[in-house]
């Protein structure tokens, strides 16, 4: 998967706020007393990986990382400035939850943040779902011939 790249004073940052702004979950950073239930959700929803990496954004000052919360419930997660300075993710929302943009309202609240903090960009690592990030916020493929920060990465080997 590509590494993509989004440009922080683009128009259509103002159009996936609009986006954002009619989800019905409350979207926020998170704040350090709630470091063990975000990192143990994320270990159990999606890897040992992203947990290591959300642990690294709750270090960072401000904590590094938005959640969705609706009824007291945890609906979702982004980061940024984990893996390393501009870059967003990991992100990930409960299946139960998906459809209802969700993501969207995370993604935007990261390069909102992220803007204000003084980046011009964001990249985002290993992009999985790349259409989702061209169409919703014009990202592009950065044309590189390896795989980047991650190459070579130590991983969990499978259980």
């Amino acid at each position: 998967m590509p590494d993509l790249l989004v440009s922080l004073y683009s128009n259509r940052l103002a159009e996936l706020k609009e986006r954002a702004d009619v989800v019905g979950a409350s979207i926020r950073p998170a704040l350090p007393p709630e470091l063990h239930l975000v990192v143990n959700w994320v270990r159990e929803q999606f890897s040992e990986n992203w947990a290591s990496e959300v642990s690294v954004a709750f270090s960072r000052q401000p904590v590094a990382c938005m959640i969705a919360v609706e009824g007291g419930k945890l609906l979702g997660f982004a980061c940024y400035d984990t893996t390393a300075r501009g870059f967003f993710g990991p992100t990930g929302v409960d299946p139960g939850a998906r459809g209802k943009d969700i993501g969207i309202a995370l993604f935007s609240a990261c390069l909102q943040t992220m803007k204000a903090l003084g980046h011009a960009y964001a990249f985002i690592g290993d992009a999985g779902p790349v259409d989702f990030y061209a169409s919703a916020a014009g990202a592009i493929a950065i044309p590189a011939p390896d795989k980047g920060i991650y190459e070579g990465m130590l991983r969990s080997a499978p259980r």
